[in-house]
């Protein structure tokens, strides 16, 4: 029997979306001191988060950056470059933006705010890349921790909401770049944060 090659296709995509299902939760603490705020000040932690089928994120850059590199030289550097800076030019960016347009009703205001009264310190756990090759295709998703201190005191917990699997992809199937995926990841995660802390503190 000949398959057509869209339907086929189709149901490709459809099966490796499947699994995702994102959950967020109050692990520890609470949020009733965010009741008054109106500023968030936000900084990132990416140490000791897995990728992929890696446990330790050091063990996948060695291994893509030395597969990109014995296939063109230099290649895998710049990869790696590309890597890193995709941290600020395009996730914390993404997971500020999102959260602030949900935010916005409630007059509060994600970023960087040092002299906030409060910070999220949004911990990356782990990171799916995924992939698109066209006929078959993968999303990105984070797992991530957002702990809640006292910004004069980043040590001491106030709070912990996890944010397990938040998904990133594009609708159209435009997402062959795992840059683009992973940062639609935090832009999802940012969203459901700021929806989480709609509902139980600003209600």
């Amino acid at each position: 029997m000949k398959i057509n090659k869209l339907a086929l296709a189709i149901l490709m995509v459809l099966i490796a979306t499947t699994g995702f299902a994102q959950k967020i939760k109050l692990t520890s603490g609470n949020l009733d001191f965010l009741k008054d705020q109106k500023t968030i000040n936000v900084i990132y932690d990416y140490e000791n988060m897995g990728v992929g089928k890696y446990e330790n994120e050091q063990d996948y850059v060695s291994e893509k950056v030395s597969d990109y590199n014995a296939k063109e030289p230099g290649k895998g550097d710049e990869w790696h470059k590309n890597w890193v800076a995709d941290r600020k030019a395009r996730f914390e960016p993404r997971f500020e933006e999102l959260m602030n347009a949900h935010l916005e009703k409630y007059d509060v205001q994600v970023g960087n705010y040092p002299d906030a009264e409060y910070t999220i310190v949004l911990k990356t756990v782990f990171t799916e890349p995924g992939f698109n090759v066209g006929v078959m295709r993968r999303p990105a998703f984070v797992n991530l921790q957002a702990v809640f201190v006292k910004t004069a005191a980043l040590s001491d917990q106030l709070a912990v909401v996890t944010i397990d699997k938040a998904p990133g992809r594009d609708a159209m199937g435009f997402d062959f770049d795992s840059g683009y995926r992973i940062q639609e990841s935090y832009a999802k995660a940012g969203k459901e944060l700021a929806q989480y802390i709609n509902k139980n503190v600003k209600k």
